[in-house]
């Protein structure tokens, strides 16, 4: 291989590592002021990363629209919120169902009069070898994950365009470029909200809409509840290792909403394996499918296959899944 090429890649990988450290932290004062009285749709509200960013989003004073299939979970955390002396509407919403996406529309305009930022977050996952899982799994999976972005951000598009101003943060995934094994539906579903974004920014730019932006978000596996809820096909629970915390992704997400990049991926790994996928792919997809196969159908605990919150909410109502510990626990538990 030749050298210079080597050594440049690596320049390139230790520059995004310099980079990812800058976004991973809370806003600063100034940015957090830029979000109080902001009007931001969240869909995935009820748990996880949707659920950190409502948080995060109510703390820093904007005023958030909570969207899940999980009213009762939904309504909570609107309560929580509004005691607190924020400002939250709950709107029971399956994003899979266009109708249900133009009741969040006009509940939030007809409440506060206009959207200044929507994120599409809400997603699922299928995880088992590709003709082992369901094909109505498969199509599921992207129904919510790519078609339910496609409605949530043609809805935010057009309100954007209306007022002459907006932001959408769409939710990819390090799958939006380097795909793991276990993962068909889920990582072309990833792969789809990534490329929608690109060519939206372009589409926008062509129509001088300057003040409407479009940022994709991608996190590496972030230790949420998802990985308790996903439909299973392997006999075994689903793990990855070196989970990022929650509040790092939400701290991304936040950052997201008030800037105009094409794309950011969260933390260093994210970073690191777009970076080193464009040096060595094969090597990276074989290590790839290797922590898949390790933590996703092998050397975890058995599970029955199931079909998870594909079709019907879980409504945990948690932002962190404990993941991390219980994978600790476990290791302890092989060596014991």
């Amino acid at each position: 291989m030749n050298k210079s090429f080597f050594h440049s890649g690596w320049l390139l990988i230790s520059l995004l590592l310099v980079l990812a450290s800058c976004t991973t932290g809370k806003l600063g004062k100034n940015k957090q002021k830029k979000l109080d009285g902001k009007v931001i749709v969240i869909t995935g509200a009820s748990s996880g990363l949707g659920r950190g960013v409502a948080l995060q989003a109510a703390e820093y004073k904007a005023i958030v629209v909570l969207v899940a299939r999980s009213t009762q979970v939904l309504n909570q955390l609107a309560d929580s919120i509004n005691s607190a002396g924020g400002q939250a509407l709950a709107v029971t919403a399956d994003v899979s169902k266009l109708e249900d996406l133009q009741q969040v529309l006009e509940q939030t305009i007809s409440r506060f009069g206009k959207i200044d930022m929507w994120i599409n977050n809400a997603g699922v996952a299928a995880i088992g070898s590709f003709t082992k899982t369901p094909l109505e799994d498969h199509l599921r999976v992207l129904d919510v994950n790519l078609n339910g972005v496609f409605r949530g951000s043609y809805i935010a598009v057009e309100q954007f365009k209306k007022q002459g101003y907006g932001t959408l943060v769409n939710i990819g995934s390090v799958e939006s470029q380097v795909p793991t094994a276990y993962q068909t539906s889920y990582g072309a579903s990833k792969a789809g909200v990534r490329a929608m974004g690109l060519v939206l920014r372009q589409e926008l730019r062509l129509e001088k809409q300057k003040n409407i932006k479009v940022v994709t978000v991608s996190p590496w596996a972030i230790d949420t509840p998802l990985w308790d809820n996903v439909a299973t096909y392997t006999g075994h629970e689903a793990r990855m290792t070196s989970m990022d915390r929650t509040q790092k992704a939400v701290n991304v997400v936040m950052h997201a909403l008030l800037s105009k990049k094409r794309e950011m991926p969260i933390g260093f790994k994210s970073h690191a394996t777009y970076g080193l996928h464009r040096i060595f792919p094969g090597w990276v997809e074989r290590i790839g499918a290797n922590m898949a196969h390790k933590h996703q159908a092998s050397d975890t605990p058995p599970k029955a296959d199931t079909t998870g919150n594909l079709y019907t909410p879980t409504g945990s109502g948690k932002v962190d899944g404990g993941f991390k510990q219980k994978m600790k626990e476990e290791k302890r538990a092989q060596r014991d």
